[in-house]
């Protein structure tokens, strides 16, 4: 059923930018927990958890417009920096971390990294879709 569905590139460009405002309000709240010192509370862990969730489904729907025919010629670098959040909130949760707020500085870290791999992936994305690359 699922294979008989055609996806709009559209939809992937309007989570794309979903997954970038996502990630650049969990980037600036985890930040702003580590700077004043602060623990992870649930809000912070929802927002990465939220973060990590858009980030999965923009890479399924992207993988459903390769299965359309739809983006076989994008640089691979647009795939790779799009998992590579995933990666980095992975090495989070893997490493343990017995401290709060050294704990809450590697979140801040991670999701530092995170959006800056978003970022990137959306410019090649939209440089691609615009014929700049």
């Amino acid at each position: 059923m699922i294979d008989r569905l055609f996806l709009s590139p559209t939809v992937h460009l309007n989570m794309g930018m979903l997954v970038v405002t996502v990630s650049i309000l969990t980037m600036g709240y985890v930040c702003w927990l580590a700077w004043k010192g602060k623990q992870l509370n649930r809000w912070a862990n929802l927002a990465i958890i939220s973060m990590q969730l858009v980030i999965m489904l923009q890479a399924l729907l992207g993988i459903k417009l390769l299965d359309q025919g739809l983006g076989v010629v994008q640089l691979y670098i647009h795939y790779v920096g799009g998992l590579a959040p995933l990666f980095f909130c992975s090495l989070f949760y893997w490493i343990p971390i017995a401290r709060p707020q050294i704990k809450t500085r590697f979140a801040a870290l991670v999701t530092v990294g995170s959006f800056l791999f978003v970022l990137m992936t959306f410019t090649i994305g939209q440089a691609y879709v615009s014929g700049s690359i």
